[in-house]
């Protein structure tokens, strides 16, 4: 299997990412080990997760997939066989967001006790903070991978005009810079990255690792009419896909995924994978048959007909 780097910071990964956002929200601790220890053992690596995650279901105070991540590996004693990423900047309590350099140096080590390990290997700025000054932030996380607390870092939410402006300040500074951008990105929702952000990041060599890779669920083919939308927690985050458009992208995966004798979920992540520019998807899966699916899709290579009739199937 191919292997990608994260932009220019020397760590190589697998085309796929396992997103932890559901460790401690739609499934528990003895669920989220059997997916992690079936990912690792088909040869994977990459794992995303953040600190907020899953803050938002009820009883949760955030830090919830960190700590379970971080029992994991303790008890399967893995932690040189993966890649771990983790974001900080979304709101975790009062006081405790954004991204200053107080709140970076006490939530980093936050993280770093939840996940059980001395150092992270991509740690993400979740979400734009544009009351700190990029300085400030930069010069934080500089410090952090000088200390050996973090490998490399990347952004998130980031639109085109700020990561570029990030990018200069590195530059200029001599400052660590963000080696991935985290986007939405996925055959239904292409024009936010394409128009702008996908120039940016392959002309300064950013690695791309992309969220809602199979649109809530979605380009799974699972949700198909508003009876299905009670299927999973998720469901009422698809309803806006069912228009024209979303109906002709089901009927291209559909036909793909016949062609190939495959899902129509693995053909969406091997679309985003084979989109110049991008490193890994990032999906997450809540049983074996799910991970199953998305993860068979490093080993599937479209063929440019393929390609060509999601990308017809898919224009905006």
């Amino acid at each position: 299997m191919e292997k990608r780097e994260l932009g220019k910071s020397g760590i190589m990964v697998s085309p796929f990412c396992l997103g932890g956002n559901v460790f401690g929200w739609t499934i528990d601790e003895k669920q989220s080990f059997e997916i992690l220890d079936a990912y690792v053992d088909s040869g994977l690596e990459f794992i995303d997760t953040a600190d907020v995650y899953s803050k938002w279901k009820s009883g949760n105070v955030g830090g919830e997939s960190e700590t379970i991540i971080g029992n994991w590996l303790k008890r399967s004693g893995k932690r040189d066989q993966v890649i771990i990423a983790t974001k900080v900047g979304k709101p975790m309590g009062e006081g405790e967001q954004g991204l200053s350099k107080a709140y970076i140096t006490k939530a980093v080590d936050d993280s770093l006790k939840r996940l059980q390990t001395d150092h992270i290997d991509l740690y993400q700025s979740h979400d734009d903070d544009k009351h700190t000054p990029f300085e400030e932030t930069l010069s934080t996380y500089t410090d952090l991978i000088k200390q050996g607390k973090v490998r490399a870092v990347g952004a998130s939410n980031y639109s085109a005009a700020r990561l570029k402006e990030a990018l200069e300040v590195s530059k200029a500074n001599g400052l660590a810079r963000y080696e991935t951008l985290q986007p939405e990105y996925n055959l239904y929702d292409r024009k936010g990255y394409e128009e702008e952000l996908e120039p940016l990041c392959i002309e300064n060599n950013v690695g791309v690792i992309t969220f809602f890779s199979l649109a809530s669920g979605f380009l799974t083919g699972k949700y198909r009419s508003d009876a299905d939308l009670s299927k999973s927690p998720r469901g009422g985050g698809v309803k806006k896909y069912f228009d024209v458009r979303g109906s002709r992208i089901l009927v291209a995966l559909d036909k793909v995924a016949a062609q190939y004798k495959t899902t129509p979920a693995s053909v969406a992540i091997a679309w985003v994978i084979a989109r110049p520019g991008i490193t890994a998807p990032i999906a997450s899966a809540t049983s074996l048959i799910q991970l199953h699916d998305t993860t068979q899709a490093v080993h599937l290579n479209l063929d440019a007909e393929a390609i060509a009739l999601l990308n017809e199937a898919s224009q905006y």
